[in-house]
């Protein structure tokens, strides 16, 4: 029996799919404004092995890990460098799936990055900004 930590009641409880068998994960992934560090090594491997063992114990999992490709630290070093903060982050992206490989961390199912879904970001901002 699987027991997880829920912030909301801060007591470990049981885990209890929404769908039977079913799991998704959604991890916020890196910030790609510079060169990989042991944070990112470790939030790659701890979701890996939560991933994994999930898949181990039969469950259908889809794992879903973000990239967080725009943000002021990438755009100044783009500066600094004259070149496009995409292309930057695109290039730290692949140092970092480098990097992961080398760990043997698997690739997420699905890794969207931010600079791909920036109307939705905005309609959900816009949502909060009305409930609040």
């Amino acid at each position: 029996m699987l027991k997880i930590y829920n912030t909301i009641t801060r007591k470990k409880e049981v885990f209890i799919p929404i769908e039977e068998n079913t799991v998704g994960i959604y991890s916020c992934g890196i910030t790609p404004y510079k060169e990989s560090h042991l944070g990112h090594a470790m939030q790659g491997i701890v979701f890996d092995i939560i991933s994994r063992y999930l898949e181990y114990k039969g469950y259908d999992v889809t794992y879903i890990r973000n990239y967080t490709d725009i943000d002021d630290k990438i755009i100044e070093i783009a500066k600094e460098k004259g070149i496009h903060p995409l292309e930057h982050a695109k290039s730290i992206m692949k140092q970092a799936d480098d990097d992961f490989k080398k760990l043997r961390i698997k690739p997420a199912d699905i890794e969207p990055k931010v600079s791909e879904h920036i109307p939705e970001i905005i309609k959900i901002i816009e949502i909060l900004v009305k409930k609040s």
